[in-house]
């Protein structure tokens, strides 16, 4: 499995993803923390790929996702955007509405 294949997977099974430098428990940068903060305040379970423990990933993610910073936020396929994206979308509550409808869609 191509490298590429593997984002495109992941993107596909989690409708709540964020590509971070670190855990959420453990993040290894002030943004991803700020990213990691606003999604924990929606209270909705959400998946990470650590970038850090995955290079491939760093260096390929950017070119396909057309965005060269990290944390990504991907919700449902779609590249929601970094760190000041999605301080932004918290601040309106657009965030939290889209965070906890792609919740409510994807309970099994």
């Amino acid at each position: 499995m191509t490298t590429l294949d593997k984002i495109k997977r992941q993107i596909a099974e989690n409708p709540i993803l964020l590509y971070m430098k670190g855990s959420p428990k453990l993040p290894s940068c002030g943004f991803s923390a700020q990213a990691v903060q606003v999604l924990s305040q929606c209270g909705v379970p959400f998946a990470y790929v650590d970038i850090l423990q995955n290079p491939d990933i760093r260096a390929e993610l950017p070119k396909f996702a057309n965005w060269p910073t990290f944390p990504q936020l991907w919700v449902e396929g779609e590249l929601i955007g970094g760190c000041d994206i999605m301080l932004e979308m918290f601040q309106t509550g657009e965030l939290q509405t889209l965070i906890k409808e792609t919740a409510e869609k994807h309970k099994s």
